[in-house]
């Protein structure tokens, strides 16, 4: 995976609360035997009208947030299906971090797994980050994991917390295999440990 030091760029306000993974990733995206192509099933009936063509009152397709490497959503974000699927959609789209007040248990799991941020503010600090992000001018933010901070155009910052292991494989580009294999040589002590104690099971 891809690691996440300090990233740069434009946030879009998605504040709507629920947002399932069904809206995140309809079901007829599902249907590939690869994950190529789900860029386009995210949010596909906000992003895009009946006829095919980009929706041009939904966020992520108006000029001043295309592009947008962050969104700020509502509460309960990622709520509904386990589906992976939402998470590698908003990954290929360039999101690459989330950042609200609550994330559905798996969907949140699923976002770690895969280099996917997820911050979580508290209400008074996400509906002031909202509002900045809601307007054009202002809507540019960096977000330094190492520093757990997100600093916004104004130069104010916004620190957040995280679990230090998810933070770890985050910084280190780790996924679940990865950060297992960081204990390797404790893994094979144990396995060696264990059958000398149980020689049995040999």
């Amino acid at each position: 995976m891809q690691p996440f030091l300090t990233v740069g760029g434009k946030a879009a306000p998605l504040l709507a609360a629920n947002v399932d993974t069904d809206v995140i990733m309809p079901k007829q995206f599902l249907k590939g035997i690869d994950r190529s192509g789900l860029d386009r099933g995210v949010f596909f009936a906000l992003r895009f009208l009946e006829s095919g063509a980009p929706n041009p009152e939904f966020i992520l397709n108006r000029s001043p947030w295309q592009g947008a490497k962050f969104l700020v959503v509502g509460p309960n974000f990622g709520c509904g299906s386990s589906r992976e699927h939402a998470v590698w959609g908003l990954k290929q789209l360039g999101i690459r971090a989330l950042i609200g007040t609550s994330f559905a248990g798996i969907f949140h799991d699923n976002c770690q797994r895969n280099g996917v941020l997820t911050v979580r503010l508290e209400e008074d600090e996400l509906r002031e980050l909202g509002r900045l992000v809601g307007q054009p001018e202002s809507n540019r933010i960096s977000v330094d994991l190492p520093a757990q901070q997100i600093h916004l155009q104004d130069g104010r910052t916004i620190g957040f917390r995280i679990d230090a292991l998810r933070k770890e494989a985050l910084v280190q580009g780790l996924d679940a295999i990865g950060s297992t294999l960081q204990r390797a040589e404790q893994i094979r002590a144990f396995e060696r440990r264990h059958l000398q104690e149980n020689p049995w099971l040999a």
